[in-house]
């Protein structure tokens, strides 16, 4: 009888669940459940569908504990959102969408003597208007901090209402701006000194620490939980299969575009912070060392402008149709910060194409090329900088995630980087769940050994860079 893991994989638009297994020397995975979600706006404040998430989650796991006993369950959720608990331990507020407007006027607000290089030199976070720390700062002027007992991220959350646990996952908890990224602890000094309650923030736990059995879920009951990698990219970068030069840079690709390197410790000199590039924390005490990208949230978005249009587009069939447009006749700047709202993408787009004074893509597919060149090229530049902060040559990129599944894209960052580009697994934050899990288990030693499971176990495409 196969000895079954769970894997709870949340991304931003959507949720699986998975279950994975060992066998002859593979590592088997299989998704046994998904739903759509999306944020709601009510009231024009932007929040997720908390109840809604969590009740899909569980009838996803007990699907899965249909296939046989789980030996255990590990979540992975995307970042810097979180949920404030009260002295009951109910929630305040439904937990508020990163996208939301409301930290955007408090990016700018945090006290004047607390310069961006300080808290870059003491976090190692790359400055983004939906940081948690920004989120907090709103929070504690709308009055909720004062009601809270406890501030968890939103993997965290969901564990604390399978198990109980009230501790957050250093992972994601790395991404909020306040945790020091050298003593890997919060950095009590900075949340003073932003005037947060320091009593709220519950202790930090790593991945692969058991948290507690399921309890009032009925046949789920008494089934261990562990932490994982909880920021789905953490995840995401354990389960892809780079090779041990530490020369490879890894794209994680979805609705975010994160490109990075896997660093041993955090780099946060001038030139990391002039080009804003993140230090999180990773799996097995690695750094992620990362720029984001707005990625096919891009495409996402102009996908939801199309369908509420009546123009019900897919993908696959977007992909197909771009790949034979001629190319290079229109890009944007895939890295604004303005591409990474909710809102008429394809209007956003054109308008810019128009304003370079060049071609202005009116197809959904011209508008499709135009994204995904234009992200090639913000990958070669990331690439670059990030070559430039940390001293290393790039070799190859290993592109994974959902978006992986997109050959056009692939063949489009070889070309701009000038690099092999390595595609897949496309399932690499649940794999990455799953081989923390087993390793917790004591099924895998470590995660080399779980990296070279994965290698072995699935297949990879190979795009060269075209003269």
């Amino acid at each position: 009888m196969s000895k079954y893991v769970a894997a709870v994989d949340l991304g931003a638009t959507s949720g699986r669940i998975c279950l994975g297994w060992l066998e002859e020397g593979s590592l088997k995975l299989e998704e046994i459940y998904r739903f759509s979600h999306e944020a709601v706006n009510k009231d024009g404040k932007l929040y997720w569908q908390w109840d809604y998430i969590v009740t899909e989650v569980i009838k996803g796991l007990k699907e899965a504990r249909k296939r046989g006993v789980l030996a255990s369950i590990g979540i992975d959720f995307w970042a810097v959102d979180y949920g404030l608990l009260d002295s009951a331990n109910n929630l305040i507020n439904t937990p508020r969408c990163y996208r939301d407007s409301r930290a955007d006027k408090y990016f700018e607000a945090i006290p004047k003597e607390l310069t961006p290089e300080y808290i870059y030199g003491k976090t190692g976070i790359q400055f983004l208007f939906f940081n948690t720390l920004y989120q907090l700062v709103a929070e504690k002027n709308e009055g909720n901090l004062n009601k809270a007992n406890k501030f968890l991220m939103l993997p965290d959350l969901l564990n604390f209402i399978l198990c109980g646990s009230q501790t957050n996952e250093i992972t994601n908890a790395s991404t909020t701006q306040l945790l020091n990224a050298f003593t890997k602890d919060w950095d009590w000094e900075l949340i003073e000194r932003v005037g947060l309650p320091k009593e709220v923030f519950p202790k930090l736990h790593q991945p692969g620490v058991f948290l507690g059995n399921v309890r009032g879920f009925d046949e789920l009951d008494g089934t261990p939980v562990y932490s994982v990698g909880s920021h789905d990219t953490a995840s995401a970068v354990a389960g892809t299969p780079l090779d041990e030069s530490g020369t490879s840079a890894y794209i994680s690709s979805g609705t975010w575009s994160l490109v990075g390197l896997e660093l041993s410790e955090a780099k946060t000199n001038e030139l990391t912070f002039k080009s804003n590039i993140t230090n999180e924390l990773g799996v097995a005490d690695k750094v992620r060392f990362i720029r984001n990208v707005s990625g096919l949230w891009m495409l996402e978005e102009s996908i939801r402008y199309w369908r509420k249009a009546g123009n019900d587009l897919k993908v696959r069939e977007l992909v197909v149709e771009a790949t034979n447009l001629p190319r290079g006749r229109a890009l944007i700047n895939a890295r604004d910060p303005k591409f990474t709202k909710s809102g008429p993408m394809p209007e956003w787009i054109r308008a810019e194409c128009q304003a370079n004074g060049g071609f202005v893509p009116e197809t959904p597919a011209e508008i499709a090329l135009v994204i995904f060149e234009s992200l090639a090229v913000a990958y070669r530049e990331v690439i670059s900088e990030l070559e430039a902060a940390s001293g290393i040559k790039v070799s190859q990129i290993n592109i994974v995630g959902g978006g992986s599944a997109n050959e056009l894209l692939n063949q489009l960052t070889a070309d701009a980087t000038g690099l092999t580009v390595l595609s897949g697994p496309t399932e690499a934050t649940a794999l990455g769940n799953l081989i923390v899990q087993l390793i917790a288990l004591k099924d895998i030693d470590n995660l080399q050994e779980g990296r070279k499971l994965i290698a072995n176990s699935i297949s990879q495409k190979v795009f060269k860079p075209r003269q």
